[in-house]
């Protein structure tokens, strides 16, 4: 986990002094500069990393999701007997096992660190998988803590935030700049600045959004695969057919729903902002592996 927050933390450093040298050349004031990469980096990545740190309290508290202890009867203890095994497979620390109430079928990983997560399954998918269906769901899950995906996804977004806040106010200051005939900077910036940064500030943050669901598609690919070779791909390809036939709509809280099982939903340009691709692409991607343990 320390390897990857300092590998995106010093990205993300080397791109802003980039675009320090950028924005200087273009006249943007070298202090204030300073100052705005100072302050968007502590908001860029403050809210994110406080939310991968609460994570999993967030995540029990808005699910309603009852952590299993003591197994209270045979699913129970069947659930933690798989994620156990599974766990010592893909060499991470047992995650914590739960389950919430859902119509839907679904799952979810959640937690700031790989050794020390929660997988929790929906009563939905209790009722509606078989057991080999299950173990695969639980294999993906697995395999999104193994790679660290609830770390990155929110580095990601750290970095993202950051330039969102930077691009927004230097792209709102030269655009003032010029609809106030370039004022002198001892007059102050005018109120149409302000709702200029607004403005770009949406924009920018939707081109942010399409980057991190972007990466978070891909990543989906990279659990299936995982769940193939922790459950068998014939169960993952059966889990992702049974989802596929379902109808339900996702219930997760937007804190937790990019890291469910279910998800893809989407037309148009609606699909550039999902965190999941659609379930059929998904389920042929898994056909057309010939690497997968089966």
């Amino acid at each position: 986990m320390f390897n990857r927050i300092a590998l995106f933390l010093a990205t993300n450093l080397a791109v802003l002094v980039l675009a320090s040298v950028v924005m200087s050349l273009l006249g943007v004031n070298p202090n204030q500069m300073s100052g705005l990469l100072v302050m968007a980096a502590i908001f860029g990545f403050g809210g994110s990393l406080i939310s991968l740190l609460l994570s999993k309290t967030m995540a029990l508290r808005a699910t309603g999701a009852h952590v299993i202890e003591q197994p209270r009867n045979d699913a129970e203890q069947w659930l933690v007997t798989t994620v156990q095994r599974q766990a010592q497979a893909a060499g991470i620390g047992m995650p914590q096992v739960a389950i919430y109430d859902a119509p839907e079928i679904n799952a979810f990983a959640t937690g700031a660190n790989r050794n020390n997560a929660l997988v929790a399954v929906s009563t939905g998918l209790l009722r509606a998988m078989d057991r080999d269906e299950a173990e695969a769901v639980l294999g993906h899950e697995v395999s999104h803590v193994a790679n660290g995906d609830m770390v990155t996804m929110a580095l990601l977004q750290g970095v993202l935030n950051t330039f969102v806040i930077v691009l927004a106010r230097v792209v709102g200051g030269i655009i003032d700049g010029y609809l106030s005939g370039n004022r002198s900077e001892n007059s102050g910036r005018g109120f149409a600045y302000y709702i200029i940064v607004m403005v770009l500030e949406v924009v920018f943050g939707l081109f942010a959004t399409m980057i991190a669901m972007w990466f978070s598609r891909r990543r989906e690919f990279r659990a299936d695969a995982g769940g193939a070779s922790l459950a068998g791909r014939h169960k993952m390809i059966a889990a992702l057919e049974r989802l596929n036939a379902q109808h339900a709509q996702s219930t997760l809280p937007a804190q937790v729903e990019a890291f469910g099982i279910a998800g893809g939903v989407g037309q148009g340009l609606k699909r550039l902002f999902l965190s999941h691709p659609p379930l059929e692409v998904r389920i042929a991607a898994l056909r057309n592996s010939q690497s997968t343990v089966v």
